[in-house]
């Protein structure tokens, strides 16, 4: 070791000149010293992610903090750079050995003819883990200018007055909400006040749990408490009644508060509670109070997931009368379930026009007839803005009662609400509280939708593998990033940030955020999260963007200006037109935004460059319908960072590069249903991408192509789940090729589709035919799924049967698509499958007949048919 170093001393003072000998001795000791400043700065990364979420919400009532925490942030964000560009150097480090290794295994020769890459080859065994020198030099100065500046940072606290070590829990206002109401002010309610009203004036059943709990459910500001006061007050409410307590819950749930307030609703004049501080005497005065009254408790504004802290009250609040009542309110749909609601209701935005009628009931109020004509038009297109939230209507409709000029107006119609104070204290605080509610991964992910424009689809998908791509996904041992990221997706969409939910059998797969929520998620993260559409949102600070939105359908020189952003780590490219500079622009952005973690296309870019190289840190490549690419570059192949890459434009693309490979990190490989699968050839090595948790689709090589990817490759791939589709299995003439696809081991996959359509299938004659025949039967029976597969398709196969060993095993299976099997003459046995729920065949001509084969019934079964027993065939029918 010291005769290399000594080597390393004399190599790096030639380089070095005229500098001086203790410099260079520095420069020595830092070049050699990086891994062990690698684990420091590791280290320390964590207590600057730590710290930021500690002052995460204090930043809101603290401005010293925000600027404070600001800075600490473009620290966070520069450690991260620099430890992932170490990790990433040394990931290539492990592939180049790797394919040296393979080289000499195949070619001894090979072994005298190895350069090695570091700049000093005998220093190869002095460094740990990466022995490129130039990249130990620029790590190591990159390291001690971060830890001059986080030194510096963590001075400055005291100049802020931001004291660490005190508790940062800021209890944000919680306003306290009452039973009265003006009834005139409720607009636009009257469907979900009369489902209200029926289900708290309606006689269940005798049998239903007593009291029935009905839960209100919505985001911030949709009306919740206001829909429930409305129903307090009505009057056959009060009349059917004999006990209305009406309790503001809030956060935190405290049972001894809540049950102190519940006491002092039930009887106005009770004794003072103050000295009772058990809650099991609190709850034997509740108990006594309400026992054998039909009572309407309403919990306003209940937060809690804990159910624990419900039972209790549950349990003593069964002494009332049957058809007793209980009223809650809650953002939260989890809350609802734990509750044990009998009825959900899940309240929407208002009507355009209903929305435009509360807005201008409140901003017109003491206007005259001129000013109203004036203001009228500008007043619908502010109405519009509030998407049919009643609390920014009322919050815009209290500003502008106070405004009566036309410019001030449109000032208003033309600004971002979050610089408006009124409208930030006003709007934003209850959006601020379900905020604050999230643990920190979950803020991130919510605060990240806010880079998208306003309207987007998100699908859940898409979203997991954006967040995933920026690490906001927590990483445990025993939970997939995808599931956990699923969980995150499902917590906010129960937590109302998200509105127009699609279902698909039970599973949430896509939604939108209502427009206010989408600027709070911006006014969070100002000049970190942003969107460009047109040329009034320049003037923003481009060193701390982050992440950008934007729409170049307008003037390309936009593009210029948005250079100046060179640490964002998500660009999404947008533009519907044509532009035959757009491939010029995508080179400049790959030399530009090298800290890029996610870039999404949806541009007509007809080429990759080979530059996307230097997006080291990219994880995620998502390229739209809209994109012309044809091909992949084979640089691509050198992001070995890439986890997700979308390729979407199915009508253009044609090509893998052939070092995939490389991409040992890569999670989702996803192909749209576009794919010319006659063209498109997967390349040899996908067999090594065993991280891949996706792989929506798979094409064997034809007939004739040796070096085309074989079946093989599947056999390490047993983490794939979700939907898998094989296409060109026609090609393939050996059954053991098949066999080796191992399917059966794949036990995450739940979706399967076997397609046998090949490029020369219509024109096969003759023998031809007769051996696809043999083998497509032999190949499907050699391709055995995993035998608790929920949905099978099978396409193309021309053979004369699809019977398999296998066929009847698959007692999990929901669905069976048997499709253009144009030589099928008889269906295997599928009336044995308990589960099956949905059978589609089509296209069989030369199936004559469905007898008792198809329905599963042998012939033992058989007898028992002809002696009139009952046979259970297609039980999942019933």
């Amino acid at each position: 070791m010291a005769d290399a170093l000594l080597l390393l001393a004399t190599d790096l003072l030639k380089q070095l000149g005229s500098i001086a000998v203790q410099q260079a001795q520095q420069e020595i000791n830092l070049i050699v010293g990086v891994d062990e400043e690698i684990e420091k700065l590791s280290s320390s990364f964590k207590i600057v992610q730590a710290m930021l979420n500690d002052a995460e919400e204090r930043q809101w009532t603290e401005a010293a903090v925000k600027l404070w925490l600001d800075q600490l942030r473009d620290m966070y964000y520069m450690m991260d750079d620099v430890l992932d560009k170490w990790n990433t150097a040394r990931i290539k480090s492990e592939i180049q050995k790797e394919e040296e290794r393979a080289v000499t295994n195949n070619n001894p020769a090979a072994l005298k003819k190895k350069v090695p890459c570091s700049f000093f080859p005998s220093l190869s065994c002095c460094f740990r883990q990466v022995d490129n020198l130039s990249l130990r030099h620029e790590i190591g100065h990159k390291i001690e200018i971060l830890k001059q500046t986080l030194d510096k940072i963590l001075k400055d606290k005291v100049t802020y007055g931001f004291d660490l070590t005190r508790h940062s829990h800021v209890e944000v206002e919680r306003p306290t909400t009452t039973s009265f109401v003006d009834v005139s002010d409720i607009i636009g309610r009257d469907d979900y006040r009369d489902e209200l009203l029926s289900n708290l004036l309606g006689v269940g059943s005798q049998e239903e749990r007593n009291p029935r709990v009905i839960s209100l459910v919505g985001m911030g500001g949709i009306g919740k408490t206001t829909l429930s006061q409305l129903a307090y007050n009505h009057l056959e409410v009060k009349a059917k009644f004999q006990k209305r307590m009406w309790v503001c819950v809030s956060d935190p749930f405290d049972q001894c508060t809540v049950a102190k307030a519940i006491i002092q609703e039930a009887s106005p004049g009770h004794e003072s509670l103050n000295n009772i501080t058990e809650f099991e005497t609190l709850l034997g005065q509740i108990h006594a109070l309400i026992d054998g009254k039909k009572f309407l408790l309403v919990l306003d504004d209940v937060w809690t997931e804990d159910s624990t802290k419900w039972e209790s009250f549950r349990n003593t609040l069964k002494c009332g009368a049957q058809g007793s009542r209980i009223l809650v309110t809650t953002r939260n749909n989890k809350v609802a379930i734990i509750m044990e609601s009998a009825h959900i209701i899940n309240l929407r935005v208002l009507s355009n026009e209903d929305c435009w009628l509360l807005f201008s009931k409140i901003a017109f109020f003491d206007k005259n007839v001129e000013q109203r004509i004036e203001l009228e038009d500008i007043g619908k297109q502010i109405a519009n803005r509030c998407k049919g939230l009643p609390l920014a209507a009322k919050t815009l409709g209290s500003l502008m009662r106070f405004k009566s000029s036309r410019e001030q107006w449109e000032g208003i119609l033309h600004s971002n609400l979050w610089k408006i104070e009124y409208v930030k204290k006003g709007l934003f605080a209850p959006l601020l509280l379900s905020f604050y509610d999230l643990p920190l991964p979950m803020k991130l992910c919510f605060l990240y939708c806010g880079v998208f424009p306003k309207d987007y689809v998100f699908k859940k998908d898409q979203l997991v593998f954006l967040w995933m791509a920026q690490g906001y996904i927590e990483t445990r041992e025993s939970k997939e990033m995808e599931i956990t990221g699923e969980e995150y997706f499902e917590n906010l969409v129960i937590r109302s940030f998200f509105q127009d939910v699609k279902i698909d059998n039970g599973v949430i797969i896509r939604c939108k955020m209502h427009d206010i929520v989408h600027d709070f998620a911006q006014s969070v993260r100002i000049n970190e999260y942003f969107e460009i559409n047109d040329d009034k949102n320049l003037e923003i600070d481009y060193k701390s963007l982050r992440h950008l939105s934007l729409d170049i359908s307008k003037e390309m020189q936009i593009l210029e200006l948005v250079y100046r952003a060179i640490n964002l780590r998500t660009l999404f490219l947008h533009f519907h037109g044509r532009y035959n500079e757009f491939n010029m622009h995508l080179s400049d952005l790959c030399h530009h935004f090298r800290c890029l973690r996610t870039l999404i296309l949806d541009c007509p870019f007809t080429k990759l460059p080979d530059a996307v190289e230097n997006l080291i840190h990219l994880r995620c490549l998502h390229m739209y319908e809209n994109v012309e690419i044809e091909e992949l570059p084979e640089t691509l192949c050198n992001l070995c960072n890439l986890q997700t890459l979308n390729i979407d434009n199915g009508k253009y693309f044609k090509k893998l590069p052939q070092g995939m490979g490389k991409l040992i990190n890569l999670r989702q490989l996803r192909f749209n249903t576009n794919v010319n699968w006659f063209k498109l050839k997967f390349p040899n090595g996908i067999g090594k991408l065993t991280c891949l948790r996706t792989l929506s689709d798979f094409n064997r090589g034809g007939k004739d192509d040796k070096k085309g990817c074989k079946l093989g490759e599947l056999k390490n791939l047993n983490q794939l789940r979700g939907s898998f589709k094989m296409h060109g299995l026609g090609n393939v003439v050996d059954v053991g090729e098949a066999q080796n696809a191992q399917l059966k081991k794949k036990i995450h996959l739940h979706d399967l589709e076997l397609d046998f359509l090949d490029e020369g299938q219509f024109e096969e004659k003759g023998e031809e035919s007769r051996r696809r025949k043999k083998s497509d039967f032999a190949v499907l029976n050699a391709l055995e799924p995993p035998s608790h597969l929920k949905k099978l398709s099978i396409k193309w196969v021309m053979s004369t049967a699809v019977h398999t060993n296998w066929m009847t095993s698959l007692t999990n299976l929901r669905s069976l698509d048997i499709n253009w099997c144009i030589q099928l003459e008889c269906l295997p046995p599928l009336g044995k499958l308990p589960l099956l729920k949905e059978l589609n065949i089509r296209r069989v001509e030369n199936v004559k007949k469905l007898g008792d084969e198809f329905l599963g019934i042998d012939s033992e079964n058989k007898s028992k048919k002809d002696d009139c027993h009952i046979i259970n065939i297609f039980p999942n029918q019933r």
